[in-house]
Parts: structure tokens; C-alpha cells; sequence
């Protein structure tokens, strides 16, 4: 059992760093209740709609500046009036209920004009989408440049790259962060196409069938912060493939961030002691004294698989469903997917404060990349520029290895002495030579940093591109209440 409560155990003098500790250890107490979520979501589209049916002339002003005023109201007091309200048929119709009673029906029974749960569900979920997706690309993006970063810093530090868990060739702590940036990159990508599928509104489907009052869907689009609206009413009110999509590259993200955690603990374990995770990214065991569990690292792996259950069960819900709104698609199987956005949003977090603040063992690295002797591979690549074809250089050096290790050389240019002079011994060297396909060489190693930072730079510009919409939408929403409620025209 890791304990963590008290700052100093003895073996450790700090607490677990704070916002670490609110993560993991206390209990996740959520600011707005889930109902109050959606409702305020509810809220945003309904006055989106009720503008637009105020523009169009479908109701009168005077009836929409009420039931805009009245929204506005419920959502300023957190929408206390309708806690504890009876929801026997869901709580869009407790909260239609309140309305109609508080304005009457002639007022209050004009919201839903045009407009269906179906339609109102489906864009709902695409609006409370954004902000955890954002909030996971985000941090991700933050990952991605602490890799860059670090990967700068260490590009010298030779260590050895692992196959199979076996000292391999030698590397560089630098080249394994830009690596994993490349990987990260791919994902980030991945959930900014997925993302995409947020840009349209299901507004206006109705049901499922559309409607026969002359609404105006790309209006409600615009005041949302929408590109659009959905062409076909089945497709907006059926369709919940962008939970799939982006729970998907979740399941994938956390496929890599496991990896990414699981060689942090190796590394930092004491057979391998090649890295040292701060005190306060550890913890201590409630029974044995000497014990420091980077358990941070087993959460990582934890939450990050967190998406892939997700995927599963969204998936599961929704196969073999008839292609249209259906309780099993839009209700059943989107459940899961607030939770792996949130799982793996921390996950992204635990990990930039370890790669940020994790120390490094360069005398460690070095003596595991010498006693590994990565260096064979070079050797053999050496005796093939001589003329000797690779599969008996892989052979002779394999030979030399053996002698080494059973004493009957001192060295690999001993037991190859008669092969070659000039028989590369530092892991450093080798690295510095390894300039092609894609290797720690340092003109290699500049172009992968390079292109790693303009990824990670075309990533913000994007997820700025989403906000900023997103924000433009609200004001202009804004505006056009106050317009209507206040009897003045907007712009």
C-alpha cells in the first residue's frame, strides 16, 4: 500500500506535489452537479433557438424576450428553482415545466417550437464535448513540448536503447524524448481530426424527420459556435460516431502513454537506476521504511486505459441499433466517454510533471550502454564497409561477443584484431555517427527536434482556431439575447 499523507516519512521529506494529491488521493467533489451541466447546456441551445425563432418571425418578441429573460435567470441562479422538481418524463421537460408554469403556456409552451429532445440531445452532447476534449489536447500539447524541451537538454546523454528488455544500441536520452514526441504528435493529430466531427450542429432535425416551421439551422449554428448545421435530419439526431472517433484516438493515445510510463518505471527502479523521480511524484510504503513507489507512473497506466473500456462499451451499445435515434446510442453508449476524456486528460498531466522534473543518471546510462556492449552493431557495420558481407560480420562479431563475455578477450578489438583496426568502442561515437534513418546522430537528431516543434506549434494554432470559434459563438449569442430582450437591434 503506497502512503502518502504525511510531507516527510522518513524516507521522504515531501508530501506528494499538490495538484498530484487532489488528482489521486482525495475524493473528486465536482463543482456543478452533472444535472446542472447539462441543463446550463440545454439553456445555451435554447436561447440560440429562441432567438432564431424570434428572428424569423415565428414567435412574437415580446413572448421570446420573456422566455429569453426567464432562461437567462434560471441559469444566473444555477437553476435552483428547479432542484428537487419532480422529472417523471426527463429533466428537459421538468425544466419546460418551470417555464411554463413561471410564464404561462402561451410564452413558456413556444420553446420547443420546431424542435425535438432528439435534435436537442445530439447537439448538446457535441457542445459539452468541447471543453474535456480541449482540455486533453491541451495538456497533451504541454507533453509535447516538455519532450521537445528535454530532448534538447539530453541529446548527448548516451544510454542504451532496450529491445526485448536487453541493452540494444546506443542512443541517447534525447533521442528516445523525441521519439516519443513523433508518437504523441500522431495522437494529438488524431484527436484534432476526430474533433473535427464537433464543428456541426444537430439543431433543426427535429426528431428525426426535420420540420415543417421555417427554421433557420444555420443560424442556431452560428450563435452556438458551429460551422454548421447537419444537411440530413437521420444522420444529426442517428449519428454518434464522433464519440466513437474520439474515444477511439483516446484508446490509442493511452496505448502510447502506458508505454511511455511503463519505461519510466524500468528506468527509475533500482536495478536499472538510470532516472530519479522527484520526492514528490513518489511514495512511501505504510509497512517498509526503505520503499519509494513511483506509483504516479501505475496511475498513468491506469487511467490511460481508462478510453479503451470506453470505446468498448459505446461500440457494444451501439451496434445492431436501427439507423435512428435510439436511447442505446445516444444515451447508453455515450456514457463512458466523460470519463476517459477526464481519465486521460490526468494521465497527460501525471506524465509532464515526471518527464519535467524527472532527474537523469548520465554515468548510469553510460556504463549500461558500455557493459551492454551496444556498440556490436557498428562494429559489424564497420567490417561491412571493409568489403565483409553483413551476415558473416554479424557472425564474427557475435563470435568476439562471446569471447569477451567467456574471458578469452579483454575486449571486442582484442578478439577482433586480425578483422579490423579501428574498432569503435565509445557508445558516444557510435551515436554520433548514427546520421541515417532516423538515428541519435546530431544533424539527425536537429531535423526530428525541428519538425517535432512545428507540429506541436500547428497543434496550438488549431486548438486556438476551435476556442476562438467556440468564443465568437457565445458573444455573438450574447449580443442577440440582450438585443431582443433589451428591444435593441444588433449588428
Amino acid at each position: 500500500m503506497t502512503a502518502t499523507g504525511g510531507a516527510d516519512t522518513g524516507r521522504l521529506t515531501t508530501g506528494l506535489d499538490p495538484e498530484l494529491q487532489r488528482m489521486l488521493l482525495e475524493p473528486r467533489w465536482k463543482v456543478t452537479a452533472p444535472w446542472k451541466a447539462e441543463l446550463d447546456r440545454i439553456a445555451r441551445v435554447d436561447l440560440a433557438h429562441v432567438v432564431m425563432l424570434a428572428e424569423r418571425g415565428i414567435v412574437g418578441r415580446a413572448a421570446a424576450a420573456a422566455l429569453l429573460a426567464a432562461v437567462t435567470d434560471l441559469r444566473r441562479q444555477d437553476f435552483r428553482p428547479i432542484e428537487g422538481r419532480p422529472a417523471p418524463r426527463g429533466l428537459y421537460l421538468a425544466y419546460e415545466g418551470h417555464l411554463i408554469e413561471t410564464l404561462g403556456e402561451g410564452v413558456g409552451g413556444l420553446l420547443h417550437t420546431g424542435r425535438s429532445r432528439n435534435d436537442l440531445n445530439a447537439t448538446c452532447l457535441r457542445l459539452g464535448l468541447r471543453e474535456p476534449l480541449a482540455e486533453l489536447i491541451h495538456r497533451l500539447i504541454r507533453l509535447e513540448l516538455v519532450l521537445i524541451n528535454r530532448s534538447r537538454r539530453y541529446g548527448e546523454c548516451v544510454m542504451p536503447a532496450y529491445t526485448h528488455f536487453q541493452p540494444a544500441t546506443p542512443i541517447t536520452y534525447g533521442h528516445y524524448l523525441t521519439g516519443l514526441a513523433g508518437g504523441l504528435a500522431r495522437e494529438v493529430d488524431a484527436l484534432l481530426a476526430a474533433g473535427e466531427g464537433l464543428a456541426y450542429s444537430s439543431l433543426g432535425a427535429g426528431a428525426v424527420g426535420g420540420t415543417s416551421i421555417p427554421i433557420d439551422a444555420d443560424r442556431t449554428a452560428e450563435l452556438l459556435g458551429f460551422a454548421g448545421p447537419l444537411r440530413n435530419s437521420i444522420d444529426a439526431v442517428a449519428a454518434r460516431d464522433v464519440v466513437l472517433r474520439i474515444v477511439a484516438a483516446a484508446a490509442t493515445l493511452g496505448v502510447l502513454l502506458s508505454r511511455a510510463a511503463t519505461d519510466l518505471l524500468l528506468w527509475s527502479s533500482q536495478e536499472f537506476d538510470l532516472l530519479t523521480v522527484p520526492d514528490d511524484l513518489v511514495g512511501s510504503s505504510s509497512m517498509m521504511p526503505q520503499k519509494r513507489n513511483p506509483f504516479v507512473l501505475e496511475n498513468v497506466r491506469g487511467k490511460s486505459s481508462a478510453a479503451l473500456g470506453a470505446f468498448v462499451t459505446a461500440a457494444a451499445a451501439m451496434r445492431n441499433e436501427p439507423y435512428t435515434n435510439s436511447i442505446s446510442v445516444g444515451t447508453e453508449g455515450i456514457k463512458p466517454i466523460w470519463d476517459a476524456l477526464r481519465e486521460s486528460s490526468d494521465a497527460a498531466a501525471i506524465l509532464v510533471k515526471v518527464f519535467s522534473r524527472t532527474t537523469v543518471n548520465p554515468a548510469a546510462m553510460q556504463r549500461r550502454a558500455r557493459d551492454g556492449m551496444t556498440v556490436a552493431t557498428a562494429i559489424a557495420e564497420e567490417l561491412v564497409r571493409s568489403g565483409v558481407p553483413f551476415r558473416r560480420a554479424h557472425h564474427e562479431v557475435g563470435r568476439a561477443v562471446r569471447l569477451v563475455l567467456d574471458a578469452e578477450a579483454s575486449s571486442m578489438g582484442e578478439a577482433l584484431k586480425d578483422r579490423i583496426e579501428d574498432v569503435p568502442t565509445e557508445p558516444a561515437e557510435v551515436c554520433a555517427a548514427a546520421e541515417y534513418g532516423g538515428g541519435p546522430g546530431p544533424r539527425s537528431r536537429a531535423r526530428a527536434i525541428a519538425e517535432a516543434g512545428e507540429r506541436a506549434v500547428a497543434h496550438r494554432r488549431r486548438l486556438l482556431g476551435w476556442t476562438a470559434g467556440w468564443r465568437a459563438g457565445e458573444e455573438r449569442l450574447a449580443a442577440a439575447v440582450q438585443g431582443i430582450v433589451t428591444g435593441t437591434p444588433t449588428a
